[in-house]
């Protein structure tokens, strides 16, 4: 049964001595979308190369730590971009107080630029929110957003946010911190949203499932993922991974 990567970093330092292997094996598992995210303008235009290489799709943005990195053309150069008929998304964006890399009324600029850039070419947005929930949901409830607005990657807050972002009309990016054990509030988020609105992803090199702890993450480990998730819903294996598959093709088309 095919099953999708929605979030993953195949360009990355730690894939260049095996990436046709990495690569492999998640189409021999049964892998058949794989998103590949930039995280800034440079960054971007690699994810795409890699990821019309090895026939995926690619997300182009600025991810909040590369906030202060921009010049003031920014959203030209990810325009010119996101011509590419393989760019289904606007991202890695968003929000991210617990490091403060950018300053955070940077950040919020960037990241409502962002967002308006998706709202006026209809496109979903990848979205990187930590421990800045409260901040990331204001802006995007006062925003015009695409539709579907897109995800809320490696969301790690609770249920009570998972269904503010869910009602807004947000994904949520479930990947390997689901599987660890103390992150029960995280199993219940899952719970409270179903399978119908979560999209499975690995953040390819990081955060890797509970049982490949200090190990790199790759895309074939959404396997995993998926497994935790048939124990969460008490769903089958195939029934979670063909409905997952079908909610990425349906938010990442173009």
């Amino acid at each position: 049964m095919g099953y999708a990567d929605t979030h993953a970093h195949i360009h990355f330092p730690r894939f260049k001595k095996d990436l046709d292997d990495v690569v492999k094996r998640f189409k021999d598992t049964g892998g058949e979308f794989l998103l590949n995210i930039g995280v800034n303008i440079e960054d971007s235009k690699k994810a795409l190369e890699y990821a019309k290489k090895y026939g995926f799709k690619a997300a182009v943005g600025v991810h909040p730590h590369d906030s202060k990195d921009v010049d003031e053309h920014f959203l030209e150069h990810l325009q010119d971009i996101i011509k590419d008929v393989d760019v289904v998304a606007i991202g890695e964006c968003g929000l991210d107080y617990y490091r403060n890399i950018s300053p955070k009324d940077v950040q919020k600029e960037i990241f409502q630029s962002q967002i308006d850039l998706a709202a006026m070419l209809n496109m979903p947005l990848v979205i990187h929110i930590r421990d800045a929930y409260e901040d990331a949901y204001e802006i995007l409830s006062c925003s015009d957003l695409p539709d579907p607005p897109g995800v809320i990657h490696a969301f790690s807050a609770d249920r009570e946010w998972a269904l503010k972002f869910v009602k807004l009309g947000f994904f949520l990016g479930i990947g390997g911190p689901a599987t660890y054990p103390k992150n029960h509030y995280l199993r219940e988020a899952v719970k409270a949203v179903g399978v119908q609105n979560i999209l499975t992803e690995t953040d390819s090199p990081y955060l890797p499932p509970q049982k490949l702890r200090g190990r790199r993450n790759e895309p074939s480990y959404v396997r995993f993922v998926i497994e935790k998730l048939s124990e969460i819903l008490d769903m089958n294996y195939e029934d979670i991974s063909k409905i997952t598959l079908e909610n990425a093709l349906e938010v990442f088309k173009r």
